[in-house]
């Protein structure tokens, strides 16, 4: 039997809206029936219903006529809130100014990006010396005619000589290899394809790099990625005649990842079971030897900063969970010695120009020293202020280095430091088109349930009234050992400048007070993560900032789990709620694309009995409960999101809908050709924050003073 055409798929959209309707208990919408299934799972003696399994199939006409037509209705609400259009138009002002990023060097050349300030895809641009003309290198908005192909990582050979790029389509993790000629930027025909999750990692006139068996046609975007394997691609050749360099067929669920040393001596081989914990295994390619094991285990974090001939430098957490760096040789390989011991912050190393640079995080803000090859401290690097500093990366003959510096407010600002002074001087400044001396940040500690101290950015306006009527949004991640630090954010200003309040909680699970932090949040203690944003919300609301009738709390991927559980356990303390690609099915995450990689983090239903039931008991999707009223909702997915697929937010949103008392309502946004957040283009970018912004505001009860009269 033939699938239906387009025709049909739309015709069975208009049938879910006019004919199908189920009216929402008293929030005033008619959302699209959701049929329900008899689908039912058995987990150590345990039944539980999966009526909405059907949507898990994003190629089924059902699902697409249901996602079609929960679109219309997402887009009929959001249509009628007044001020959405003059909000819009107001983010596009904020970000309309130039953006620069650091330079990377390449022999006598420098390639940035640059972004005129509303361009979909920065542009990448080159020149010779800091003070030569600039060219455009790669322009990425021609590879599309509305700004969803986006380049996603870069690699320069040791000579200088090509550029190899990768491509994502409409926001997917997949990606597509490509290679230029930098002498003349001309295109070479190499092109590789199934590319996922891997860096390119140069050697004479090839790479390394990683990539899946191609997946069965439709199920690109679901189906479970295993059996990851390491190649050597040679110019001038095809994909199938790559030469594969590394698999491991009896653990499929392994990931890798390799470098070659700059002196192109060594390849160096990370394997890797989960997001957390990883092996090392060096090969001398000049002796063409047998890798030689570094780390055999997956219980701590482990990467290679450099080497110096055969002495390498390590940054390890073994006995050491907020990190330290150590030397060893190919030779003694157990034998290290410690060259930056683990001290109260967590540490981060990279190695340039014959020296080390150690960034801290101190209660989430970036220290950093320079440091001799002998772990000698030289200098600290004079930061402007309390805020982000990344870069400090060259080649080890590099004189001079960049890194970009940003806070709450303050732009990114590139730097130039010169290694042999220690000095610090812009190299690019931002012109805002705004003044951002109105706003101001502090940070401010709470405890949680347990007593547990946790830090909290706080921005507003400078001199807002603690009057609990401002509208707050609460943001948290808390997971993956990934640090929330300031970070600026043009469309943040919209929110601030009409009197609202924005918090960032650094909630267990996250990375930035080291192992032990990141621990205290995962698996049989996940819990600690949403005690924590409770929390956040409590204080906030006890210290005047909001009150529950304006406070929003907000997440993406790991942190959409967090507004899913925390929305669920205390619908009565926020007003909006807005899970973004969020894991919301704690029990089948694991069977899609890359979710086996999470259980490092989360455990798996199918771990053990008490797992199970851990599980159980906090995933949103199995906690909502008839009769309650939860806050107003925007469930927030994207179609080619293939890294968190959107099943579960469908899921979880239709079963909010059906479950949902009172009057807030329960929308489901679901962007077309977009994926988990990378590479988005701009223009959708500002479409989504200006939905979630209104949709908080107008749920609120809150009329923005700046777009209102």
């Amino acid at each position: 039997m033939n699938k239906p055409g387009v025709w049909m798929a739309a015709f069975a959209a208009i049938l879910f809206l006019n004919q199908c309707e189920q009216q929402a208990t008293d929030t005033g919408l008619s959302y699209p029936e959701t049929k329900k299934t008899e689908q039912t799972d058995v987990y150590f003696g345990t039944s539980v219903a999966d009526p909405y399994r059907w949507l898990e199939d994003d190629n089924a006409e059902d699902t697409k006529a249901w996602v079609e037509a929960q679109n219309q209705v997402t887009a009929a609400y959001l249509e009628q809130i007044p001020y959405r259009q003059a909000l819009f138009g107001r983010l596009e002002e904020l970000v309309n100014y130039e953006r620069v990023s650091a330079p990377e060097q390449a022999g006598d050349y420098y390639i940035y990006e640059r972004n005129d300030g509303t361009q979909n895809q920065s542009v990448y641009y080159i020149r010779k010396g800091l003070e030569g003309e600039a060219a455009v290198l790669l322009d990425p908005n021609t590879l599309s005619e509305d700004g969803t192909v986006a380049v996603s990582g870069m690699s320069i050979s040791h000579d200088h000589k090509y550029l190899a790029y990768q491509i994502s389509r409409s926001g997917s993790d997949w990606r597509e290899i490509q290679v230029m000629d930098l002498q003349n930027r001309s295109m070479l025909e190499d092109k590789l394809d199934w590319v996922k999750f891997s860096n390119m990692s140069w050697r004479g006139d090839g790479f390394y790099y990683n990539r899946y068996d191609a997946p069965s046609e439709g199920d690109e975007l679901k189906s479970a990625n295993t059996n990851m394997k390491v190649y050597f691609h040679k110019l001038g050749t095809s994909q199938d005649e790559d030469v594969l360099v590394y698999e491991d067929p009896e653990n499929p669920g392994h990931f890798f990842g390799v470098d070659v040393s700059e002196d192109e001596r060594y390849l160096i081989l990370f394997i890797a079971e989960g997001t957390s914990g990883n092996k090392i295994r060096i090969k001398d390619l000049e002796a063409d030897s047998d890798f030689v094991t570094i780390v055999d285990d997956f219980e701590n974090d482990n990467s290679i900063v450099g080497n110096t001939g055969g002495t390498f430098y390590m940054q390890t957490s073994i006995d050491a969970p907020n990190n330290r760096l150590v030397s060893f040789s190919l030779e003694q390989p157990t034998t290290w010695s410690d060259l930056i011991p683990e001290s109260e912050e967590v540490l981060s190393v990279s190695q340039a120009g014959g020296k080390f640079f150690a960034r801290y995080l101190k209660d989430a803000r970036t220290v950093v020293y320079q440091h001799a090859l002998d772990g000698t401290r030289e200098f600290e690097v004079a930061l402007p202020g309390v805020g982000s500093a990344t870069g400090f990366n060259g080649s080890s003959e590099a004189k001079t280095l960049f890194y970009t510096f940003s806070s709450f407010t303050v732009p990114g600002t590139v730097y130039q430091y010169d290694i042999a002074s220690g000095e610090s001087s812009v190299f690019f400044e931002p012109t805002l088109p705004f003044d951002a001396s109105q706003f101001e940040a502090k940070q401010v500690f709470y405890s949680s349930k347990d007593g547990t101290r946790v830090a909290m950015f706080i921005v507003s306006k400078k001199g807002i009234e603690l009057n609990g009527q401002n509208p707050a949004i609460l943001y948290g991640y808390g997971g993956f050992n990934i640090s929330l630090t300031p970070r600026f954010s043009s469309s943040l200003i919209a929110w601030l400048e009409n009197g609202g309040i924005f918090a960032s909680a650094n909630l267990r699970g996250g990375g930035e007070y080291g192992g032990n932090w990141h621990e205290a949040g995962t698996k049989m203690q996940k819990q600690n993560v949403f005690d924590d944003c409770i929390a956040a919300g409590e204080y906030l609301i006890a210290e005047g900032y909001t009150s529950k009738d304006m406070l929003a709390v907000n997440g993406r991927s790991n942190g959409g789990l967090l507004v899913g559980a925390v929305m669920t356990q205390r619908p009565d303390l926020f007003a909006v709620a807005l899970p973004g690609v969020g894991v919301l099915d704690m029990l089948r995450y694991q069977n899609f694309t890359i979710g086996a990689a999470w259980a490092s983090d989360y455990g798996t239903s199918a771990d053990s009995k008490e797992m199970f039931e851990y599980l159980y008991g906090y995933s949103p999707l199995h906690n909502i409960n008839q009769g309650t009223k939860y806050p107003a909702t925007m469930v927030i997915t994207a179609d080619h999101d293939d890294r968190v697929v959107p099943a579960h937010s469908f899921k979880f949103g239709a079963t909010l809908q059906e479950m949902q008392t009172g009057s807030a309502p329960v929308i489901i946004r679901i962007e077309t050709k977009a994926g988990h957040g990378a590479g988005v283009p701009i223009a959708k970018r500002l479409q989504e924050t200006t939905d979630m912004y209104a949709f908080a505001w107008y749920n609120m009860g809150y009329q923005p003073p700046k777009l209102t009269k």
